[in-house]
């Protein structure tokens, strides 16, 4: 409501500005070469007669025929609006003012449209202007909103993914009464917190998502005994640049799930990422089984969520390849970031 009464406003400021500056060309008149600057009756007069059939065109016509698409009706009632701005300006302010010579004669049909038109059209042409640089903002505010909103559900869908599967190996360590249950815990409060509070920007600072990955990455290590090779990787990881929350450990996360799902006894994860340039490079292998159950390890619900969110979050700045190699599943992907400024 606020915002709309601030439209409002500055459309009423906008539309003073524009009559008193098209009145100052209406009303500039040279006679023998000198400047008339006195502003006479019958300029205002004509001047308020052509700025009315502007007002009903602007507030009426267009926004209840043009821009509903009945422009039938549209042209039929300008034309009608016009030749009656017309039929006053000839029946009844010329006689008025000039009853003895211009209000004697009818100059004719062209005459008179050249008296009306040029005022009508300047003032129509830039309200039509103003309403078109309106909508264009509110398409803008409403593809944000849509695209914040698409965001916020994404990002839904994953957090509860990740909960539902620590939270089963979590009851089973509890069950075994294991000395990794407190810590298990810990990590997973660490791992929620961050993804509850601390990523709800569209960035966030890349140390913090560093950090959320090592602490991601401990917690899931927690689920494999000894028969695994786990190695994460961050160097040459700089501060000062943003980077899109929970978007990587989408794709560790996928690894983990693989690797256990592998009917082999052999697990091995491999996680490179680092900075190039302004580049994060982010390249993670596991090892999976060709025997195993996984149909198709490039989709499922996380990787089509976090397609979709590359997409919205970093357009033609990013570069995911995933594919399978002897038993590895290989994901690679480059984002373009940006500075915190």
């Amino acid at each position: 409501m606020k915002q709309f009464s601030k439209n409002i406003l500055y459309e009423v400021i906008f539309q003073i500005i524009l009559l008193g500056t098209v009145f100052i060309f209406y009303a500039f008149n040279r006679v023998d070469a000198n400047i008339e600057t006195q502003i006479e009756a019958y300029e205002v007069a004509f001047f308020l007669n052509c700025a009315f059939a502007a007002f009903v065109i602007n507030y009426f016509l267009l926004p209840k025929f043009l821009y509903l698409k009945k422009h039938g009706w549209f042209v039929v009632l300008v034309v009608t609006l016009i030749g009656f701005t017309m039929l006053i300006e000839e029946l009844v302010l010329e006689k008025i003012y000039f009853p003895t010579t211009r209000g004697a004669n009818f100059p004719g049909i062209f005459y008179n449209l050249l008296n009306v038109m040029p005022t009508i059209i300047i003032l129509v042409g830039f309200k039509f202007g103003w309403d078109a640089l309106t909508k264009q903002r509110e398409l803008e505010q409403l593809r944000t909103a849509v695209k914040d909103s698409e965001l916020q559900f994404l990002k839904s869908q994953i957090n509860p993914h990740f909960l539902f599967n620590n939270l089963n190996n979590l009851y089973s360590y509890a069950l075994e009464k294991s000395d990794k249950t407190p810590k298990i815990i810990l990590d997973l409060s660490a791992v929620l917190r961050y993804m509850l509070y601390e990523c709800q920007a569209k960035f966030v600072p890349l140390n913090k998502e560093m950090e959320h990955l090592r602490n991601f990455v401990n917690l899931s290590k927690l689920q494999i005994e000894e028969r695994s090779r786990i190695k994460l990787n961050t160097e040459n990881i700089e501060y000062g640049f943003l980077v899109a929350p929970l978007i990587l450990s989408v794709f560790i996360e996928n690894a983990f799930k693989h690797s256990l799902s592998s009917v082999s006894g052999h697990i091995e994860i491999l996680i490179d990422i680092f900075l190039k340039k302004e580049e994060l490079i982010f390249k993670c292998e596991n090892s999976y089984s060709s025997k195993s159950n996984i149909k198709d390890l490039a989709s499922g619900i996380g990787l089509e969520n976090v397609k979709k969110r590359l997409e919205l979050l970093y357009p033609k700045r990013h570069n995911l390849t995933i594919e399978t190699k002897n038993d590895y599943f290989i994901v690679n992907l480059t984002l373009k970031l940006q500075r915190n400024k």
